[in-house]
């Protein structure tokens, strides 16, 4: 099956390179290329890629913005938004996460890298590079604005003891082959953990149950020191 991608770079010369790369790969090709964050939910919702690749300062609609826009809308529940930046800060990191991108890249990383996170987020998994550490994670996602949780404490009384175990490790950074050791269960069912919580929770991927799991305090931050 072909990965169906949509650019978002005001860069032109980025654009032709991540198009060249991608377009290279036979389970990927590209479907159009965005400007700024206004093309890009237009063109997501004309072409419905599987993700779309969003640098986030671009002009006007910023590419925050437009991941916000495109995750609420409930037509385009099968794109997932990968975060591409030379902007790779703490604060981004956290925003992008909260409006529900999939993952986040810093634009230095190698080819093989990028190619291997656009096939990761596209299987429904979340990804955060080297900088978007665990630490990350509980300190800014347990402090959400007022209004921000994706879902309120009592949402959590949904899921089985087993599925709040599951999600919880799953929100402290272990995959799914730590959880399946760490618990004595097998891959797949910690998969079908995964899957029931994710349905539960009305979330759309690993990353933003992740988010869910911090902001209703299933998991609690720890600090260091």
């Amino acid at each position: 099956m072909t990965i169906r991608v949509l650019l978002a770079d005001d860069q032109a010369l980025l654009r032709g390179t991540f198009r060249l790369l991608i377009d290279s790969c036979a389970d990927m090709e590209v479907v159009g290329e965005a400007t700024n964050g206004e093309e890009a939910v237009d063109l997501t919702r004309t072409h419905h890629p599987d993700i779309v690749l969003m640098d986030i300062r671009m002009p006007g609609t910023d590419g925050l913005a437009a991941t916000a826009t495109i995750c609420d809308d409930p037509d385009l529940a099968g794109t997932r938004v990968l975060v591409l930046t030379m902007f790779e800060t703490e604060e981004y990191v956290a925003k992008a996460l909260q409006v529900g991108a999939s993952g986040f890249l810093g634009k230095y990383v190698t080819t093989d890298v990028l190619l291997a996170g656009i096939r990761t987020v596209a299987a429904g998994e979340a990804l955060l590079s080297p900088g978007a550490t665990r630490a990350l994670i509980t300190r800014f996602l347990t402090a959400p604005a007022p209004g921000a949780l994706l879902a309120p404490k009592g949402r959590l009384s949904d899921l089985t003891p087993r599925e709040r175990e599951v999600t919880a490790l799953a929100a402290e950074g272990k995959s799914n082959d730590e959880i399946a050791e760490h618990l004595v269960l097998s891959v797949l069912t910690i998969r079908t953990h995964i899957q029931r919580s994710l349905t539960k929770l009305g979330a759309r991927d690993r990353a933003q149950l992740v988010v869910i799991a911090y902001q209703t305090g299933l998991v609690r931050p720890t600090h260091a020191g």
